[in-house]
């Protein structure tokens, strides 16, 4: 998962991105990076680390320009070193620079096909780079020299057609402006914000319309599925649905956990979708458990929080905090190797004995998906004196690897797969386990927009609306085993010592 913005404004840009990207931060804490457009000139900065490390005061001095992209990543395809950092920059033609969120899941032959067909090369094994060199390809392979609105569109198309997967991606084309697209399922989310300046309109693509309320941008839409904008340097917008657009497929992990809640998403509120996820999950409780002896209801702070208030009113019973915070560790199920997750938990939460003490308490978190977590935060349960710890998932069981963005682990590292709930309930260490079901999901996340047909919910159902090749899934099996990440971290960490 990774957080990307455009502008297109009427001064310098690059403060604003700058701003807007602390505020995506929690899409990605791997890399940052931000190119921007001096008249003919691309400047680009990018490294690892949270945003605050990658930029100093002198490199954003250097980032002139009143067009720019910039870009959070967190590593799903490819490696986790500094040269798969985002924007990705290609000279040919005109010069482009790319941001991508989500995942091809034909990056292989796409690989091949550019190679051997289309004689680019690629430095890389992200498959960001892939789809900026296809994009790239189809803007040189057009017969008329000059780069107008239509034949971007017809470019863009043609990508539709090559790509497959999930992907929002904002391009920066040299001497001409920047150029936003959603694949054709509308899996991944991207916004579009405006702001009325002295000077004229300013104009803002992003992930998730939080990163255009800092900056003071105005939501105006989302982008539909399959549809592109393109924004010219003089600020006129151009947009063009695909043919290859499909029915409104978003990703519902979105609003399960990695979107902000004060995010709209597809003309949803993230933070609506979540209490409903807490008014569900209580009808769920007092249906299958009436005479439930929950003493106090504790989120596992922060996304849970939102589903947890409405869980306790439901049921009649408290809510209070049990887990301190600290906001300086990441998010743990993407944290690379299993040790580092462990002892990552105990450094990331503290729990205050007193509200554990005597009690029987439910404690809600957003999702399970290795268990790792889990089983530890019930372990600091009992030990600060609960006399029984029951658990709630605002979120079936994920029991199939993401496919789209998301880098979950190996689906033998999923604790759902494989596993009923009472097996499940007996691994973790509860004295009681309940899921949200998927209808219930379903319907807490659809409220507000009936355009959205069905979501992507493949990490709990098993089914991808794209399809997926023969063969596909296991490779991913052994590409994404901790295994095999530690490994390539070692080798990452002996090439660079």
């Amino acid at each position: 998962m990774c957080g990307i913005i455009g502008i297109v404004g009427q001064s310098a840009v690059a403060p604003a991105i700058y701003d807007a990207l602390t505020i995506l931060q929690h899409r990605g804490q791997d890399a940052a990076g931000i190119a921007t457009l001096e008249g003919h000139w691309l400047n680009l900065h990018k490294a690892r680390g949270l945003v605050a490390e990658a930029f100093s005061q002198a490199e954003m001095d250097k980032l002139r320009g009143n067009v720019g992209i910039g870009h959070v990543r967190y590593p799903t395809a490819g490696g986790d070193h500094s040269a798969e950092a985002q924007p990705f920059y290609v000279n040919s033609p005109y010069g482009v620079a790319l941001g991508h969120n989500g995942n091809l899941i034909n990056t292989d032959a796409l690989a091949s096909e550019l190679f051997e067909s289309d004689r680019r090369h690629l430095n890389t094994e992200s498959d960001s780079e892939v789809l900026l060199n296809v994009l790239a390809h189809e803007l040189q392979t057009k017969k008329n020299k000059s780069l107008t609105p239509e034949r971007i569109f017809k470019a863009v198309d043609v990508v539709h057609r090559r790509c497959k997967g999930a992907y929002t991606a904002i391009a920066l084309l040299v001497n001409q402006g920047i150029l936003g697209f959603r694949d054709p399922w509308g899996i991944r989310p991207a916004v579009l914000g405006m702001r009325e300046t002295a000077r004229g309109p300013e104009y803002a693509i992003a992930s998730e319309s939080v990163a255009l309320d800092g900056i003071g941008f105005e939501l105006v839409r989302d982008l539909r599925p399959g549809e592109a904008l393109f924004i010219n340097s003089e600020g006129e917008m151009f947009s063009h649905q695909s043919p290859e657009a499909k029915t409104l497929t978003p990703c519902i992990f979105e609003h399960v956990y990695f979107a902000r809640p004060d995010s709209m998403i597809d003309d949803v509120s993230v933070y609506k979708s979540r209490l409903r996820m807490g008014e569900a999950l209580a009808a769920k409780i007092n249906r299958v458990w009436p005479d439930h002896d929950i003493d106090v209801v504790i989120p596992v702070p922060d996304t849970s929080r939102t589903a947890a208030l409405p869980l306790a009113h439901n049921l009649g019973v408290k809510y209070r905090e049990g887990f301190i915070k600290n906001r300086y560790i990441g998010r743990t199920f993407i944290m690379p190797g299993q040790e580092q997750r462990q002892k990552s938990v105990r450094r990331k939460l503290n729990a205050i004995d007193l509200e554990f003490r005597r009690k029987n308490v439910l404690i809600v978190d957003d999702s399970i998906v290795r268990g790792t977590t889990s089983r530890q935060i019930i372990q600091m349960a009992r030990e600060a004196g609960a006399n029984k710890v029951y658990f709630a998932s605002a979120s079936p069981p994920v029991r199939y690897p993401n496919i789209y963005g998301i880098d979950m682990p190996a689906t033998a590292e999923l604790i759902a797969h494989g596993r009923d709930e009472k097996q499940i309930q007996e691994a973790l260490g509860a004295d009681w386990l309940v899921y949200q079901d998927l209808d219930d999901l379903v319907d807490a996340c659809r409220e507000g927009n009936d355009d959205i047909g069905q979501f992507d919910t493949s990490c709990f159902s098993g089914e991808y609306i794209t399809g997926v090749e023969p063969g596909y899934l296991e490779k991913l099996e052994l590409r994404r085993s901790d295994a095999v990440k530690a490994q390539r971290r070692e080798e990452a960490r002996t090439a660079t010592g």
